[in-house]
């Protein structure tokens, strides 16, 4: 099958004004970094201590992507290339999930954006900037010996050696230009991925604790 990319959304539907409102209210973290860069552990720890939201979208694209529907079958092929989504339908299922979460003050986003269109649509699309852009920098090396370990667990398809890859190059192409989008707005932050979970966790909280 191939991508099939044009019948997946292009562009992300257009929030009502009370839904780009409710947004607008909360806090909203991107936790950006390569594969294996640790934002879904540091995620899950900042939000149990803050009672944020953990918007897992790596998680929430498989889900989609197992559903037996044309779509999720659209989704689930161009995953297992290693390729990125269209960014409306990546924005769409973002969006769907905060919105479905109305009582929650924060959210932190894993893995958004990874590519310098999705930056500029979420802008567009939700009216307003994320509050902070925590960015785990981990050396090549880190990330493919983590990748390789994760992968013989073989919860992840994605995670396989052959597409780990075809991965990492993906996250290199687009990577730099979202740390200079959101550099040039002062909303950027960097934290070393390679020291201790323990002193990753309290290096995000330092962030956070100063919005």
């Amino acid at each position: 099958m191939g991508l099939c990319q044009p019948k997946l959304a292009k562009n992300a539907r257009v929030l009502t004004p009370h839904q780009r409102e409710h947004l607008k209210m909360t806090i909203i973290i991107f936790v950006i970094g390569g594969p294996g860069s640790g934002k879904s552990t540091q995620c899950k720890n900042i939000a149990r201590k803050y009672g944020f939201h953990h918007v897992a979208l790596g998680d929430l694209l498989r889900q989609a992507g197992s559903e037996a529907t044309s779509r999720g079958r659209q989704i689930d092929d161009i995953m297992k290339k290693g390729l990125l989504l269209p960014t409306g339908a990546i924005l769409d299922i973002l969006n769907e999930d905060m919105l479905s979460q109305p009582e929650i003050r924060g959210f932190l986003v894993d893995g958004f954006p990874r590519a310098l269109e999705q930056a500029k649509e979420f802008e567009q699309t939700d009216s307003r900037l994320p509050d902070a852009v925590i960015a785990l920098d981990c050396e090549t090396e880190t990330l493919i010996h983590r990748l390789l370990l994760r992968g013989q667990s073989g919860a992840r398809a994605d995670d396989s050696q052959s597409l780990l890859w075809q991965r990492l190059e993906t996250h290199y192409s687009m990577h730099e230009a979202v740390l200079a989008f959101y550099l040039q707005k002062r909303l950027l932050f960097n934290v070393s991925g390679e020291e201790s979970p323990e002193k990753v966790f309290a290096q995000c909280c330092s962030i956070i604790d100063h919005l």
